[in-house]
């Protein structure tokens, strides 16, 4: 018991900041999820236009273009994949040089001391963090692909079929396709966050702040955008 509150007391700083950073990481994913339902949001309003969107697929015989359009937003999960590798593979090759990191970051001015035990706790965070947008981004890439073969298999205008049964499929598909974006969405926030993880290095506070910050910019960004603004014109004209 005197190990531990010797240890609370010790690195009380870096206790708070790593909750903090957990609070805002996590909550503000649980609150853009639940708000998504029943507020206007890009995730929200993405929703309606890929509804629209399949919609409109069922009445062409020619698919071409929405299979490229797919396309296209595979390579873009693809390229998120395969960096996040490419960073995973940096980080694990800094583990290896953790004190000539250490020598770097102490020359930078408000940068705390840190051990090399903490040091790597804090590359580890980091670890951690790539891990998971990566099997975000391609569980997202997967269901990119479900949802091009449901394209694929989609009732042509001419097949007989009732507009209630086309409604339903085309909105099996957009929820599919929502859900390939959700996963991205997901990934691209643990990149934001990923580099508040940085601001750790220097200083815990400057890591509470950064973790702040982002979470700041992910909201104006998500519900309060000028982006966000037109696209909700667009769609009442």
């Amino acid at each position: 018991m005197t190990e531990l509150s010797a240890a609370l007391n010790t690195h009380w700083e870096n206790i708070l900041a790593v909750s903090w950073f957990l609070l805002c990481f996590k909550g503000y994913s649980l609150y853009a999820n639940r708000a998504a339902q029943h507020v206007n949001c890009l995730a929200s309003e993405m929703h309606q236009y890929r509804v629209e969107w399949m919609k409109r697929m069922l009445t062409r015989e020619n698919r071409i273009a929405d299979t490229s359009t797919i396309a296209n937003l595979e390579r873009s999960v693809a390229f998120f994949a395969s960096t996040t590798l490419l960073i995973l593979a940096g980080l694990i090759t800094v583990v290896g040089s953790t004190q000539k990191a250490i020598d770097v970051i102490s020359d930078i001015p408000f940068a705390s001391q840190a051990t090399t035990a903490e040091w790597e706790l804090k590359l580890l965070l980091m670890v951690i963090l790539f891990i998971f947008a990566f099997f975000k981004f391609t569980w997202s890439l997967r269901q990119y692909g479900f949802a091009s073969v449901m394209i694929g298999g989609a009732p042509l205008p001419t097949d007989a079929m009732v507009n209630q049964a086309r409604t339903a499929y085309a909105l099996r598909i957009s929820n599919t396709m929502s859900l390939a974006a959700g996963n991205f969405n997901t990934g691209l926030r643990t990149y934001y966050f990923s580099m508040a993880v940085l601001g750790w290095f220097i200083n815990p506070w400057i890591f509470m702040g950064l973790s702040t910050l982002i979470m700041l910019i992910l909201y104006r960004r998500e519900f309060k955008s000028r982006t966000l603004a037109e696209m909700l014109m667009s769609r009442s004209e």
